[in-house]
């Protein structure tokens, strides 16, 4: 059930800073901020070609969510700084529906926003949304073991530790393990 994801799903965030959906022409923006992010999100990320970094590779990446996106399987964000640049992303993927309700969170925020209170606002502003307009019962989230700053926003958005998951992510080059969180946004029987 492809939700709509129109005007209803931008978000005023801290420091001037638009939560927007994802669209085709940010392509060329993306690839600008993971390059200027490169090194920032590098211990948090898997390995990433060369393409990646380039406006084709992110237009490639955009069309394949936003086909998600039609589908209902995922949701993508991005946070517009006033400047028009990207300072941030944060979806939700592997929706499941059914007797799950279910979905995956993920996120960054520019190494140059961080500690302005974007993570949190957009985890917030993104649970609403898969609780109000997508009928979701829970998102779950990984975070690397030592990624603290992240299991610190997850838990003050009303995240809770399920379990440690042993070689769970392949990030930066290698196996990682992961503790896992969840986040229960109601407790409504699903429509079957």
């Amino acid at each position: 059930m492809p939700a709509d994801l129109s005007g209803q799903h931008r978000r005023d965030l801290p420091d001037g800073v638009l939560m927007r959906p994802l669209v085709t022409e940010d392509a060329e923006a993306l690839a600008a901020a993971n390059t200027a992010n490169r090194a920032h999100l590098k211990p948090w990320e898997p390995v990433r070609p060369e393409s990646y970094f380039t406006p084709g590779g992110q237009a490639l990446r955009i069309a394949g969510l936003l086909r998600q996106r039609a589908e209902g399987s995922a949701f993508p964000w991005v946070f517009e700084a006033p400047d028009g640049r990207i300072a941030g992303v944060i979806n939700l993927t592997g929706v499941a529906r059914g007797p799950f309700l279910s979905s995956y969170l993920g996120y960054w925020v520019a190494a140059d926003r961080i500690n302005r209170g974007l993570a949190g606002a957009a985890v917030e502003a993104v649970c609403g949304i898969a609780r109000d307009s997508l009928g979701l019962h829970r998102v779950e989230a990984a975070t690397l073991i030592g990624n603290t700053a992240s299991q610190r926003v997850l838990v003050k958005s009303g995240f809770e530790p399920i379990g440690l998951a042993p070689r769970y992510l392949h990030i930066d080059g290698a196996w990682r393990d992961c503790k896992l969180f969840q986040r229960v946004l109601h407790d409504h029987d699903p429509q079957l």
